[in-house]
């Protein structure tokens, strides 16, 4: 394998509620194995149709106002046409047209550059699947 091109798969289980995992500390510790000080790109992609990736601030409530953003934007009622699973689950299948699967960051000298209160974060709603994977990549 070449040393270009790293990836790894990482299984996250996300619970029973609507949830915005923090990847940072995973992501750095991916980078810290495979970057070895190369500047280069991190690719971020969750191979599910209801998740998302995002770059927000954690812990001060930024990711809790996301979350309400979404029931806002997304109600889980029952005015999806997408109608399996638990009510409103329709709303799920729309969310990474709003969150994306993915996100493409810069990394310098082996590190990820992000903002002072920049996190890498998985965004899940889907209370009918717990168990999520999330592909980290390194180009470089």
């Amino acid at each position: 394998m070449s040393h270009a091109f790293m990836t790894r798969v990482l299984s996250v289980t996300t619970g029973a509620e609507e949830r915005v995992a923090d990847l940072t500390h995973d992501c750095a510790a991916f980078l810290r194995e495979t970057a070895q000080g190369r500047d280069g790109l991190l690719n971020i992609f969750v191979p599910h149709a209801t998740a998302g990736v995002a770059v927000i601030e954690t812990g001060a409530g930024s990711d809790d106002d996301l979350l309400a953003a979404l029931r806002t934007l997304l109600p889980a009622d029952d005015r999806w046409h997408h109608r399996h699973g638990t009510p409103g689950h329709g709303r799920d299948h729309v969310l990474p047209a709003l969150v994306p699967p993915h996100a493409t960051l810069p990394v310098i000298k082996g590190r990820l550059e992000l903002g002072t209160w920049q996190s890498v974060c998985l965004v899940d709603t889907n209370v009918d699947n717990a168990d999520r994977q999330v592909r980290l990549s390194f180009l470089g």
